[in-house]
């Protein structure tokens, strides 16, 4: 019976993705290889993070049938490994389960079999069908016959008048080769293996610092005074940095991209600068036993003000790029900047938290690989050729129309919508009008398994 479902799995795992594009086939696949792991591992998901993970796979690949964005997609194979994982071990950090997870989907029915117990097993009076044994009986001798059948009919004109009767445009090897590794995929996640030591070392690992027995008293007064004074000055120096910076903000107006993409770049490089520095520092003091010396409340307090000043630093980084785009609008690298300052954040929340409640490094790898993932799926939600596009068109000042074109064809129908509204130049209204042509013969040229949402949004339309 387990041979027979993967065997299925199989053949609509061809039937899904041969010489297709990414559509709704993702949703079906997610849905198989949610069917094929509980299957075979009903316990498991009896256990509600494995339940949670599994929820948040299929939710990602139903966005990719909505958006079709490369985003959604490569969320949608982290969600796959990390739901993989949770099956194979769900106490672990999400990390882990993205190495159990792409490790399963890799060598799952290798490491099975490496690992399986070598006792013989006591034969039943009531056996299953052994389908391997049966598709081995069939189809090594076919494979074997066919090799044969084309040399021999090299050797004699008689033979080879027989054989070319036949026609073998029937077989088709690429969609073969498709279904053997569908089956070889689905073989190797229906019972997920765990990485070792990684997933055991990661499992007995506390988040908490613990105190040396060794402890030096002498030691830490010296790394304490040492972390007071450098905290000290760097202090002092960014507090003047954000001084002269808020000044600048506020006493200049800034009319062009250049000046304004100089200032958010020249400001997310000192502030990736300041935080990589702000981190290593406050990590380097708080590695060990000065969490634990009583003397160490300055060195604290001091490290708790440069987190708070770093994050007023993110504050003007933000205004900044909130202002480039008020003015020109939305671009992929102006997000990128949000992103990062948003994960920046996170990794000076979580230092904070780290040094109050005396965590260790683990910690803070642990949940900000968690934010960075939440974060990830949260952006896959938003269709951004879409919504950039809306956004710059009712509110950008400066209009970079050359940028939207680019864009994925999805903001075709804003586009030409815009051109009928406005008087553009026939060059570009040529261009958007092309754009717009291509698209919907992309969306017509698309089989079932490669629809997307705007697929039967166009069908309800033309009805």
């Amino acid at each position: 019976m387990k041979h027979l479902t993967l065997i299925i799995a199989a053949l609509c795992f061809s039937t899904l993705f041969y010489q297709q594009q990414i559509g709704l086939n993702l949703s079906l696949f997610s849905i198989i290889s949610i069917g094929i792991l509980w299957w075979h591992n009903k316990s498991k998901f009896k256990n509600q993070r494995t339940i949670i993970y599994a929820t948040i796979y299929l939710v990602t690949a139903v966005l990719v049938f909505i958006h079709g964005s490369a985003l959604s997609v490569f969320v949608n194979l982290f969600s796959f490994f990390t739901l993989v994982g949770s099956v194979s071990s769900n106490k672990n950090a999400i990390y882990v389960q993205w190495i159990n997870g792409l490790y399963s989907v890799i060598a799952g029915y290798f490491q099975r079999r490496f690992d399986a117990p070598k006792t013989t097993e006591v034969s039943t009076t009531k056996k299953d069908i052994d389908i391997i044994h049966w598709i081995k009986l069939i189809g090594i001798p076919l494979v074997f016959v066919i090799i044969f059948m084309l040399l021999y009919k090299n050797g004699n004109p008689i033979f080879e008048d027989l054989i070319t009767e036949i026609n073998f445009d029937f077989i088709n090897m690429q969609w073969i080769l498709l279904t053997v590794l569908g089956y070889f995929l689905f073989n190797n996640i229906n019972q997920p293996v765990t990485v070792e030591p990684a997933t055991t070392l990661d499992s007995n690992t506390s988040n908490l610092l613990i105190e040396s027995e060794n402890t030096s008293e002498e030691k830490n007064k010296k790394d304490n005074q040492l972390g007071t004074t450098l905290l000290a000055f760097l202090n002092v120096l960014i507090i003047f940095y954000i001084i002269t910076d808020a000044t600048y903000l506020l006493t200049n107006i800034v009319d062009t991209a250049n000046h304004l993409s100089t200032q958010v770049h020249n400001g997310i490089n000192a502030l990736i600068a300041s935080i990589i520095i702000a981190i290593l520092t406050i990590l380097f003091f708080f590695r060990g036993d000065l969490n634990f010396y009583k003397k160490n409340k300055t060195t604290k307090q001091l490290s708790y003000l440069w987190i708070g000043l770093n994050i007023i630093l993110i504050v003007l980084i933000s205004i900044k790029n909130y202002q480039y785009v008020s003015a020109f609008g939305f671009t992929y690298k102006r997000l990128g900047v949000f992103a990062y300052l948003l994960l920046t954040f996170s990794g000076l929340i979580t230092t904070f938290i780290k040094v109050f409640k005396i965590k260790n490094l683990w910690y803070l790898f642990r949940i900000n690989t968690q934010v960075a993932f939440a974060i990830c799926i949260m952006s896959a939600t938003v269709n951004w050729d879409y919504s950039i596009t809306k956004y710059n068109i009712n509110n950008a000042k400066v209009l970079d129309l050359n940028y939207l074109i680019h864009l994925k064809g999805n903001n075709a129908k804003l586009l030409q919508t815009y051109a009928v509204q406005y008087k553009l130049s026939d060059r570009t209204t040529t261009r958007i009008n092309k754009k717009w042509d291509k698209h919907n013969q992309e969306l017509l040229n698309r089989d079932w398994q490669a629809y997307s949402l705007e697929n039967f949004t166009n069908m309800s339309k033309s009805k």
